[in-house]
This record gives C-alpha cells, sequence and structure tokens, in this order.
C-alpha cells in the first residue's frame, strides 16, 4: 500500500482533502452512504473507474478508518465494504457539494451515466425539515427508497422499500432534473402535480400539505 500523499498544511480543510481529496473517493462513499456494498457492485455503479483505482481507493479508505471491510456469512461468502461512523460523517459534506454543484449540472448530456439511486441525495436534501420516515422513490430510471432523519445506518437503498414506506413518490425525468438543478423545490413539484404522491403517514400529508 502506497504512503498516503499530504498537502503537509497545518489546515483542518487541507488534512480532510488528505484523506477525500483523491478522484473517485467522495463517490465511494455517496454509493457506500446506501450501506455494505460488495466489490463488484461498486465498480458496477462508478462508470469509469477502473479495477485498479478502486481497489487503492477502497484500501486507502480503510486505512484512513472511513471503511470497514468484512466477510458475509454463507451462503454469500463474499467481502463488503461500509462507511465506519467517521466515513458517515461526510454526508454534510457531500450534500452541500451536491448544493454548490447544482448550477453546473446543465441537462444531461449523451455521455453522462445515471442511476436511480444518484439522486437519493438531492431528495433527501428536498425532504429536510419534516418528519422522519421511510420514502420510496419511483423513477424512469428505476426506483429506490430513502431514511428521512436517519441518523445512523444507511441513508437509502436500491429497489422498493423494505416494508411499508411512510411515503411513495413518483416523478418523470424532466421533473427529476429540475430538482437536481435546484431549479425547483420538491414541495413546490408536489403543489404543480409533478410529483405524485401517495401515503398516509406524517411525511405524506406534509408534501400534500406544504
Amino acid at each position: 500500500m502506497s504512503p498516503r500523499r499530504s498537502y503537509d498544511q497545518y489546515c483542518s480543510a487541507a488534512r480532510a482533502l488528505d484523506l477525500v481529496g483523491d478522484r473517485w473517493t467522495l463517490l465511494i462513499v455517496r454509493e457506500l452512504l446506501a450501506g455494505p456494498r460488495r466489490y463488484t457492485d461498486l465498480h458496477a455503479d462508478l462508470p469509469g473507474v477502473s479495477t485498479d483505482v478502486l481497489a487503492s481507493r477502497l484500501k486507502d479508505m480503510e486505512r484512513d478508518g472511513l471503511t470497514t471491510r468484512r466477510r458475509l456469512p454463507p451462503p454469500g461468502a463474499a467481502y463488503v465494504y461500509e462507511l465506519s461512523g467517521r466515513g458517515r460523517e461526510l454526508l454534510p459534506a457531500l450534500q452541500a457539494l451536491g448544493v454548490w454543484g447544482e448550477s453546473a449540472l446543465g441537462e444531461r448530456r449523451p455521455t453522462d451515466a445515471v442511476r436511480a439511486h444518484w439522486f437519493a441525495l438531492p431528495l433527501l436534501r428536498g425532504l429536510e425539515g419534516g418528519s422522519a420516515g421511510l420514502v420510496e422513490v419511483r423513477l424512469e430510471e428505476g426506483e429506490f427508497h430513502v431514511w428521512v432523519g436517519a441518523e445512523e445506518g444507511p441513508v437509502y437503498g436500491e429497489g422498493p422499500a423494505p416494508g411499508e414506506a411512510d411515503v411513495r413518490l413518483s416523478l418523470d425525468a424532466d421533473t427529476c432534473g429540475a430538482l437536481g438543478r435546484g431549479e425547483l423545490g420538491l414541495r413546490e413539484a408536489v403543489r404543480q402535480g409533478r410529483v405524485g404522491v401517495v401515503g398516509e403517514g406524517a411525511l405524506a400529508k406534509e408534501l400534500r400539505d406544504a
């Protein structure tokens, strides 16, 4: 394992970038906010990363205390990577970067990859300030779910919600893009009828009454 490079500056921002400033590191964090992931799953959802670079980043992140690796019991018997508590603390930093990058997002380019769950963090930002709960989301690219207000454990997951969701949301690609670019707020989109809301939980009622 190569030694970690450092800016050698006595500055907290520089120290943070020593740990997460390498290309792909924060996107690996984004993927692991969904909970434990196998190497093959990470590679599939990080299009463009080489196997060597991904393996190197995962080793660095484990060494620096951002992730842990464990072996699943049979019949799985595969290794999975997951965020440590320290790694999960990067969620607010990722959210702030997402807000800052909204104006740079623009329209989707023909070369842009997309995964439904990449919209989980922007959607979570739109749900801040309301009740906690499990939200199932249906996009044209697929389904995912988010845990609003969760202080530990996964932030989101792929596919339908595990168990009964407090609210189910559905939206088309244009609305999804507008929300991701910060041009439209989630509650405003609900008021305009661009986001379908199904459910009787507190969060569903708050969205419908917004």
